[in-house]
């Protein structure tokens, strides 16, 4: 089946379906060629796969899933996925390796910035290959988006008023309450209450940071008597801190970064907040101090709940916008888009198509370079659309980035023991970690679904050992996309499919449940812009007792920075048009019929998980749905 991109007349994806016979014998069939003549005009075309039928009856399948262009020929080989160690006949051997040879040439590694994860050697979108480029350039043209999505808000006549500052909150609800969203509105209506504030570690769109906290950091001098009117179990702090009761989340990659600059009518801050908080007798997770920078003393006060009111909101607000900061830039642009596009690279260079693993990956690494290059290209580049509203802009974004690959590591990425590291994985203790809950379901779906398919492939460990493809693989990942950093904790190799199974599972949730838990709610937890502010204009309170409303109105972004803002999560917060979820595999690389029955399997435990979820969100008021199976794209493409 070929898919026309554009012909004479303008007309985009003309579908046709070809019939050829041939009479002759022409013997055992080992591999197909496919060329287009050149005509004058641009007319690529997508060929989906040949099917050939045989004299015997039999059908064999040559999947292509490539563009046809003017100026190559495209070799396809049957459907059935092989190792290198499988391959007998020359022609095969020869084959896959002038296929990685070829893509090498196209798929180059380029250092965007020094200490970044590895990316693809692209200026522009228009630079990628065709055949990872977007459909349509048009639909993911970031600055289009973002004035399409404030038209759809209705905040346009408020940019006019760039640099003026609000008057009171309820002067934030006319650029909200147009679009009626549940959780949202909810926000809008909770986001000074302390359960809300805490439950948003849990179960908003960051909740990767919150930890077991069993001793207090010398940096962070909370005392019992500090804290004792907001503990119900006439225990000590300490006493607590034994039952598992107190918890702690450290802003710490905030230390020092710089503001945004890049507007010298605007002055912007940051702060490098450290929050502790307390699992009440409800079982509800609530801050009980809060200290805005890192270094104690007397103009760094530890804010209290027993504190004035504009005192402890103004902490709470400062919290909230440097958790903004680590969650766009750490937990969303590095750990789940720029780690997936060099999985994505190393996979194109060094697995060709007919390889188990490229089969396996290729649908969980659609359009991610090519959203990662339109990101360069307009969104987080110098002048680019993030230095519009946020106080990371102008460089602080890449300070962060080059902070936390110092400390990101493969365990981490392993969803299971990122929960364990954090203490976060006992549910008797904390029972409403939705996050942590779906996501541990998700991880063993896939887990089971990439063991199953490797079964089939690998009949040992030793297959592993043996097969090149799959070991420069994973040191190109190590060695170039990640720049041989040996503290990540990243394989050079892998000797056990036990190994390979967690790896490739790695490499699948990292690209759709972990991207989904920290995309998609954007727009219900970020919105109401008080509840994420994504900069401040008045610097941190450094004593108590001053904070008046006003002050807090000064200090959050102004009617610009806030629809900018506001256009930002709701785009980022949206499907792409007919997008693929998790377990939908329309494109047919595989052809062996047990590895369809993995895939039935799949979809099967993903489709009990996603009725599950349905069922304990009934009459919830703060539904979680982020990892639900229906709602995970099967890709990074947003």
């Amino acid at each position: 089946m070929l898919w026309g991109e554009e012909d004479a007349r303008g007309e985009r994806w003309r579908i046709d379906s070809y019939d050829f016979t041939i009479s002759e014998d022409i013997g055992e069939i080992q591999l197909i060629k496919i060329e287009k003549h050149k005509y004058w005009y641009k007319d690529d075309w997508y060929c989906r796969h040949i099917t050939l039928k045989t004299p015997t009856g039999d059908y064999l399948e040559f999947p292509c899933y490539r563009w046809i262009t003017n100026d190559k020929e495209v070799i396809l080989r049957e459907g059935s996925a092989k190792l290198v160690t499988h391959d007998v006949t020359q022609i095969h051997k020869q084959h896959r390796r002038k296929e990685l040879e070829d893509r090498q040439k196209q798929y180059r590694w380029k250092e965007w910035h020094p200490g970044f994860p590895s990316s693809m050697d692209a200026h522009c979108h228009s630079d990628l290959p065709h055949d990872i480029q977007f459909d349509s350039e048009k639909g993911v043209d970031f600055i289009l988006n973002y004035t399409k999505a404030m038209e759809n808000l209705f905040v346009n006549s408020f940019m006019h008023m760039f640099q003026s500052s609000w008057s009171d909150f309820a002067d934030f609800e006319r650029i909200f309450v147009r679009i009626s969203n549940t959780i949202s509105e909810y926000v809008m209506q909770h986001w000074q209450e302390d359960f809300m504030f805490g439950y948003q570690f849990l179960n908003g769109c960051n909740p990767v940071l919150i930890k077991k906290c069993k001793k207090l950091p010398e940096k962070f001098p909370v005392t019992h008597e500090l804290v004792e009117c907001s503990l119900e179990r006439n225990i000590t702090l300490e006493k607590e801190m034994e039952q598992g009761n107190i918890f702690i989340v450290d802003f710490y990659l905030l230390d020092g970064i710089s503001s945004n600059k890049t507007d010298p009518c605007t002055i912007q801050y940051i702060a490098a907040p450290i929050c502790l908080l307390y699992k009440n007798l409800e079982n509800k997770i609530v801050p009980i101090a809060i200290q805005l920078n890192q270094v104690p003393g007397p103009e760094n006060p530890i804010f209290l709940p027993s504190d004035a009111k504009y005192d402890w909101l103004l902490a709470k607000i400062w919290v909230r916008s440097s958790d903004f900061h680590i969650h766009q830039t750490v937990s969303h642009l590095l750990r789940t888009h720029l780690l997936t596009e060099v999985f994505a690279i190393a996979m194109y260079r060094q697995l060709p198509a007919v390889h188990p693993i490229f089969k396996l990956i290729i649908p969980h690494v659609r359009f991610t370079i090519a959203i990662n290059t339109k990101a360069r290209e307009q969104l987080i580049c110098e002048c680019g659309l993030f230095d519009k509203a946020n106080a990371t802009g102008g460089g602080g974004h890449v300070q962060l980035v080059l902070r936390a690959m110092k400390e990101f590591t493969y365990e981490s990425l392993c969803f299971p023991e990122m929960i364990k590291l954090r203490e976060m994985d006992n549910k008797d203790e904390i029972p409403y970690y939705f996050f942590r809950d779906d996501g541990m379901k998700i991880w063993e779906a896939i887990l089971s679904f990439v063991g199953d398919v490797m079964d089939i492939y690998y009949e040992s460990d030793q297959a592993v050992c043996d097969d090149s493809e799959l070991q420069a693989f994973v040191k190109d990942v190590f060695i170039y996309g990640l720049r041989d950093n040996e503290a990540s904790g990243f394989p050079k190799t892998i000797k056990t499919k036990e190994k390979l199974v967690e790896y490739i599972t790695l490499i699948i949730f990292t690209a759709t449940g972990q991207h989904a838990a920290v995309n998609f709610g954007q727009y219900d937890w970020c919105s109401w812009i008080p509840n994420s502010p994504p900069t401040m204009r008045q610097p941190p309170p450094k004593e108590k007792g001053v904070v008046t409303i006003e002050y807090i109105i000064e200090s959050l972004p102004d009617r610009g920075r806030s629809c900018w803002h506001l256009g930002a999560v709701w785009a980022l917060s949206q499907f792409q048009d007919n997008e693929l979820f998790l377990g939908m595999y329309p494109d047919e690389h595989f052809v062996e019929k047990p590895v369809k029955q993995a895939m039935a399997k799949f979809r099967k435990t993903l489709e009990d998980i996603t009725s599950f979820i349905l069922d304990r969100n009934k009459n919830k008021k703060l539904p979680y749905y982020y990892m639900s199976p229906d709602r995970i794209p099967n890709s990074v493409a947003v």
